[in-house]
């Protein structure tokens, strides 16, 4: 049954929740529980059984159980770096190359851009290998977690190669954009068109050397870190302890034993066709062991991390699968459908592009979709595209900025959330913060778009 505006109600209930409680896990609930009211009071259904069903069928899909196994593992290995010591013999060793707060900013964004191969392992290796770097300068959080995560989402889709990347090819082909074994192919082909990735992580430099000044609640966080030494605005409680300690005092801690299960990560993840849950078993494994083998701890104390590890991501999973289940509410009430036929009548070959990163842009931010609006809006739009005649990859790609747009400026998508959860800033706080910012790069992106519609055929 298609809803029309109705459809809106769930996601403006979340954010509107979101913004005044400033948590994610108990608006994302609430929104979900109404928009089941909606479907039970339209087919007359139970809407306790709906709500039940949805979130039994979210838990049991292979995606799922995908993002729940990457990023709890995600949780054990840093919890096993950061027990090593290593991680904070990292920190030290680039303070000692860092002089100032400037150059711990763009040190994060250069790791940032360094690790390309998935935006979970981005957001949470950057954020905690650079927070201690950046609080060293008196950084407020809400800064780092703004270049963590911009340079998580958007350049993963920049990239020629990343998990990204290898998803969307997938669908560019069973779309019948790319023939059979040439969907990565014709993704490098669409880089040029997704402004939004390149656009967003271009102007973090500007803002970091005073090209562009900070402004919003970016500056106000600048003026409470440098006037009262308080790093964050809000205390940061949305996650389990991690135990810190040094699981072998006596042993003397190393850069290598942080290095180390990163390269090793990095390269099992590449061995096996960037496969980002293969990567990160094998990293996690490999670490287990190497910090054994050395005597950086006994075979309880890593076991017991790894769990803690593990543990320590369950609120961000529990935010991550709630989004999941609103999700879903969006596609039974037909969000999409009824954005882009709503914009159907502003259609023509010149502007289908902005109109397409417009539209689906306000999907993903409501929904905090990215991969989801993927596979059910490239399909829809590529008929579109050839019927006006417009660029088919041109479209494409500002169907991807849409997502990664979404990414960004979401309050309760995966970016956010596990960024928040890397750098401990209050997810609200953060998304609120970053919010302006991702807007910038959105007016631009759409700037960029309005262009390119006029000139690529």
């Amino acid at each position: 049954m298609a809803y029309g505006a109705i459809a809106l109600i769930p996601p403006a209930v979340v954010i509107a929740l979101a913004i005044k409680q400033r948590t994610s896990f108990e608006p994302l609930l609430i929104g979900c529980l109404v928009g089941y009211a909606i479907i039970g009071f339209h087919d007359h259904s139970n809407v306790f059984t709906n709500f039940v069903g949805s979130f039994e069928g979210v838990m049991g899909k292979e995606d799922s159980v995908w993002v729940i196994l990457v990023c709890g593992l995600y949780g054990s290995l840093i919890g096993l770096m950061v027990r090593s010591g290593g991680t904070l013999k990292f920190g030290e060793w680039a303070l000692t190359r860092i002089k100032t707060a400037r150059g711990a900013l763009m040190g994060a964004w250069w790791l940032g851009l360094f690790i390309f191969l998935d935006d979970y392992l981005s957001a949470l290796t950057v954020g905690i290998s650079m927070r201690k770097i950046t609080d060293a300068f008196k950084v407020p959080r809400e800064k780092l977690a703004y270049i963590v995560n911009t340079t998580a989402p958007p350049w993963c889709v920049v990239v020629p190669i990343s998990t990204w990347t290898i998803f969307i090819a997938n669908i560019l082909e069973s779309s019948h954009v790319a023939a059979k074994g040439k969907g990565l192919v014709t993704y490098w082909k669409m880089i040029p068109f997704v402004a939004y990735g390149y656009v967003s992580v271009l102007i973090i430099p500007l803002f970091i050397y005073g090209v562009w000044p900070w402004f919003g609640k970016m500056k106000k966080a600048d003026i409470r870190a440098e006037e009262t030494g308080q790093l964050t605005e809000t205390e940061f409680s949305e996650t389990a302890v991690l135990d810190i300690s040094a699981m072998n005092p006596d042993k003397k801690s190393k850069v290598i034993y942080f290095l180390m299960p990163i390269l090793v990560l990095l390269a099992a993840t590449i061995y096996f066709d960037i496969d980002a849950l293969k990567g990160v078993m094998v990293a996690v494994a490999f670490t287990f062991v190497y910090y054994m083998v050395i005597k950086v701890g006994t075979f309880k104390q890593l076991s017991e991390t790894m769990f803690g590890g593990f543990g320590s991501m369950l609120y961000a999973l529990a935010i991550l699968m709630m989004s999941y289940v609103l999700k879903d509410v969006n596609d039974k009430m037909g969000l999409t459908q009824y954005v882009l036929h709503s914009a159907s009548p502003y259609l023509n070959k010149e502007f289908l592009p902005v109109i397409v990163f417009v539209s689906l842009s306000l999907i993903s931010v409501t929904t905090g979709s990215s991969w989801g609006l993927y596979a059910i809006a490239i399909p829809l739009v590529v008929p579109l595209a050839q019927h006006f005649g417009s660029n088919v990859l041109l479209n494409c790609g500002a169907v991807i900025s849409a997502g990664v747009f979404g990414a960004n400026a979401c309050l309760y998508s995966d970016a956010t959330v596990l960024t928040s959860q890397s750098t401990e800033c209050n997810n609200i706080d953060h998304g609120l913060s970053q919010l302006p910012y991702a807007a910038i790069a959105f007016c631009l992106s759409a700037g960029v778009y309005v262009v390119m519609g006029f000139t690529i055929h």
